[in-house]
């Protein structure tokens, strides 16, 4: 897709600028997303007792959590190229705070498990903020301003952890109990992504010079696929999904952001049980893992940028690849740790290996197929919840302790990170690239 004006630089304390607005709006919408899909989450241990659930259940809940985001972030992609970004959003905001309220409402494990499974569909906001940055900002800023937006949203998973305990807490403190205070305790983030809605619609536009809608009813944007299948972008989605690029990168990203989820589902109630913690401190040393995404998928971005403008495309790729490998042994080290400090200081560690994968593999990204922006992120987000499913099965097994889950799980993204080693880009690509000059932001 061809769209001019991109911004060639982030400039981070002004709003004036259509591209900041997108990028400030993407970024904290995603944010709150993450209360909504992640606000029950430190607060497992209560519906644990509530509804009597067994590790088994809570695997599966956790599996749900993730699943459904597969699919929604397969179709939320070409939606994306179809409608644009401006309206995607702002009814994925709309219509993901329903089931985040409605949790509630449950009172057995079967409906707790449906409810969690509606509330996943939330997490395909990451597709719409990655591609709204990526059409906003030009080749020598697009992998920093996608890994900051990302970043700074994926952030709201660890302050989710810090936070919702305490919104519980202050329920309690008003004589409400634990059975009702945790229900009542999901109604303060669903109504906040209701508020965001409103505001994404007000505040954001789909491109620099305008909505998609009226850019192509004025002929100066084409219909999405160039306008074959009607505009759909059937095209598009078949030929991301037969480019080896992108199913590398789908398991790239299933290594770090599937890895991410993972710890945002099991890290608080893995040290309430393993360190026999209270609820609050294991709901704040659980949210320092998603902490480092304020500054560490950021990292990941600008050197993905930084590298390639000193030599070319593939540096990208070749960064890439290392911070997976090197995540991939940091989570062997995380595992082994049995002392309360060396654990949360190797957590950390690892954490930052996370986080800039992430943004590297999205540095890489808009690079792959620009006609088919929207699917390309789609699947490749995808992969990042696949990646979150197939660890869920190593969390929900009776027989496998989390420490050995989390083991087993470093000798997979170890492994996860050779792939990467496949991507490759022709000459016209980086001749391509080489050769845009952008038009600056206003």
């Amino acid at each position: 897709m061809d769209i001019r004006n991109k911004a060639t630089r982030i400039d981070l304390f002004t709003l004036k600028s259509v591209q900041m607005r997108a990028f400030h709006m993407t970024w904290f919408a995603f944010f709150l997303c993450f209360f909504g899909w992640f606000g029950i989450a430190p607060l497992m241990a209560v519906v644990r007792d509530d509804l009597g659930l067994t590790k088994g259940q809570i695997g599966n809940i956790m599996i749900a959590s993730v699943a459904i985001t597969v699919a929604v972030r397969l179709i939320i992609g070409p939606m994306c190229d179809r409608f644009g970004p401006r309206r995607t959003y702002t009814g994925l905001l709309a219509f993901g705070a329903i089931p985040v309220m409605c949790v509630g409402l449950a009172d057995s494990y079967e409906t707790f498990l449906l409810a969690r499974l509606a509330i996943g569909a939330i997490g395909a906001a990451f597709v719409i903020t990655q591609y709204h940055t990526s059409v906003m900002f030009a080749p020598n800023v697009v992998g920093t301003a996608n890994a900051t937006t990302a970043g700074w949203g994926n952030l709201g998973g660890g302050i989710t952890q810090m936070v919702m305990p305490l919104v519980l807490t202050g329920i309690l403190f008003l004589g409400v109990d634990k059975t009702h205070a945790w229900r009542l305790a999901m109604v303060v983030p669903g109504l906040v992504l209701l508020v965001a809605a409103l505001a994404y619609w007000r505040f954001t536009q789909d491109c620099p010079d305008g909505d998609f809608k009226e850019l192509r009813e004025a002929g100066r944007l084409p219909l999405a696929n160039g306008g074959k299948d009607g505009g759909k972008g059937r095209g598009g989605f078949l030929t991301a999904l037969s480019d080896i690029r992108v199913w590398a990168l789908f398991i790239a990203y299933g290594a770090c952001f599937g890895v991410e989820l993972t710890l945002h589902n099991i890290a608080a109630i893995y040290f309430f049980d393993t360190f026999k913690l209270d609820l609050a401190t294991a709901g704040i040393i659980a949210g320092l893992f998603g902490s480092m995404s304020l500054f560490a998928r950021t990292l990941g971005g600008w050197l993905s940028d930084r590298w390639a403008g000193q030599a070319g495309l593939q540096a990208r790729v070749r960064l890439l690849f290392l911070v997976l490998f090197a995540e991939g042994l940091a989570l062997l080290l995380f595992s082994q740790m049995t002392v309360l400090w060396v654990a949360v200081t190797a957590m950390l560690f690892f954490s930052l290996f996370v986080q800039m994968g992430c943004g590297a593999t999205f540095g890489i990204v808009p690079f792959v197929n620009r006609k088919a922006l929207g699917s390309v992120s789609g699947i490749v987000g995808a992969g990042g919840n696949m990646g979150a499913v197939a660890a869920g099965f190593l969390f929900k097994a009776e027989g496998i302790t989390y420490q050995q889950g989390l083991m087993y799980l470093g000798v997979a993204v170890t492994l996860a990170s050779l792939p990467t080693l496949l991507i490759r880009f022709n000459e016209g690509a980086v001749a391509e690239v080489r050769g845009v000059v952008p038009v600056p932001a206003e």
